[in-house]
């Protein structure tokens, strides 16, 4: 099993503000779905109660601390540690941690890869995601995407692996 971190955060690793996405990049968009479709979404209750409705074709696991927390929604799991999370992930040779960013906190110990997109601007945010260490991770690969009509920022897919 391949544990993924899947993220975009700004240069100053600006992730979201009052639980919303601080930019919009439908090409980033499109690839989070190519990438997770068919798989574990692994998440913290914010980020999961942040979509207007499971995202299809995934089965989500949802990380809080509190108890009584249920929803009813279908292919939609409630867990109260990531260890549980990725436990429940095995089946899957590729799960992905989504977010929030206490859990790609939590994430770095559990993870073999990460998929970053970088948006080139700092932002104001009050989530962001952790720094990534070079001694531990390895950039494998990376592409550019410039701004266009369609997108704001400029913006690179950055894929790491554990060294």
């Amino acid at each position: 099993m391949m544990v993924t971190m899947i993220a975009a955060a700004g240069e100053n690793n600006a992730l979201g503000k009052n639980n919303d996405l601080l930019w919009h990049l439908p090409d980033d968009f499109k690839r989070f779905k190519t990438l997770t479709t068919g798989h574990y979404i692994i998440m913290g209750r914010k980020t999961f109660e942040s979509f207007p409705k499971p995202l299809p074709n995934r089965t989500h696991l949802i990380i809080t601390r509190d108890k009584d927390y249920s929803t009813e929604h279908k292919n939609c799991i409630v867990v109260h540690s990531l260890a549980e999370a990725i436990k429940l992930a095995e089946k899957d040779k590729t799960p992905f941690i989504i977010g929030g960013g206490e859990i790609y906190k939590l994430g770095m110990d559990f993870s073999d890869k990460i998929e970053l997109t970088r948006v080139h601007q700092s932002f104001e945010a009050d989530t962001f995601f952790p720094k990534i260490d070079n001694n531990i991770w390895k950039l494998i690969s990376e592409e550019y995407h410039p701004k266009d009509e369609r997108h704001k920022y400029d913006f690179t897919y950055l894929t790491y692996e554990r060294k």
